[in-house]
């Protein structure tokens, strides 16, 4: 059987010295309370850069230009993101990481969480969801590189 992998996006939207962070709700079923960037589901049909710009409209109200692929993150099945399938296989998750620019600081709120604008040498002491802002800074240094980075969480 080959394997299984659920995708989803995740984009950190830039605005000066500035990055658009969420703080996921304490009803969330993935990192209650959690600081990071927005995203979701890729829905049938749709790619990933679409998805990231619905993802950033629909949480945030923003619409945003110079949308970059900065990396992809393959996080194992045995790390249980993904729901089980029927057969109660697990598939893994494919995370697309990007940056993005905003053109203003003109937010909406959403079910999702709080947005916050964090200036971005404040991100380390915020509550992140593996305890430091590790893909916020691989997203970085590659769109300063323009080297898109790959990383394998099991």
């Amino acid at each position: 059987m080959r394997y299984l992998a659920v995708p989803r996006t995740l984009c950190f939207i830039l605005h000066g010295d500035d990055v658009l962070l969420i703080q996921r709700g304490q009803h969330k079923r993935l990192f209650p309370g959690k600081v990071n960037g927005v995203g979701g589901h890729v829905e049938a049909g749709e790619d990933v850069a679409a998805s990231a710009v619905r993802e950033i409209y629909e949480e945030t109200g923003l619409m945003v230009h110079d949308l970059w692929l900065a990396g992809v993150v393959h996080i194992d099945s045995r790390l249980g993101q993904a729901e089980p399938l029927a057969d109660g296989a697990r598939p893994g998750v494919m995370v697309f990481v990007f940056t993005a620019q905003a053109r203003d600081r003109a937010t909406r709120a959403s079910e999702e969480g709080e947005l916050l604008w964090v200036p971005l040498d404040e991100v380390h002491a915020l509550d992140w969801p593996e305890g430091n802002p590790q893909l916020l800074l691989l997203a970085l240094e590659a769109r300063q590189t323009g080297r898109p980075f790959s990383l394998q969480l099991s």
